[in-house]
């Protein structure tokens, strides 16, 4: 079965991946930033679609995705599931 989103998030992880930022110049374009320690502190992860990961918070159950970038790996832009 194709993917309707692939081409897209592919496109979407080589434009994140050939511009790593900082955790600093992250924290400023979109808040909170993870590490993977913390992502998995906070979060319990159902899947990823790179450049997304899909989660439920911990602290609250809140469902809703993170992007995230590969090297230095970083998460960032949660985004609550408005469905749930």
């Amino acid at each position: 079965m194709a993917d309707p989103t692939e081409i897209g998030r592919a496109i979407l992880t080589e434009l994140i991946n050939n511009n790593p930022q900082t955790r600093e110049q992250l924290e400023a374009a979109y808040g909170q930033v993870w590490n993977t320690q913390e992502l998995t502190r906070d979060f319990s992860v159902v899947g990823f679609g790179a450049p997304f990961v899909i989660v439920t918070r911990k602290a609250d159950g809140q469902k809703g995705s993170l992007t995230f970038q590969h090297q230095p790996r970083f998460y960032f832009e949660f985004t609550p599931d408005s469905s749930a």
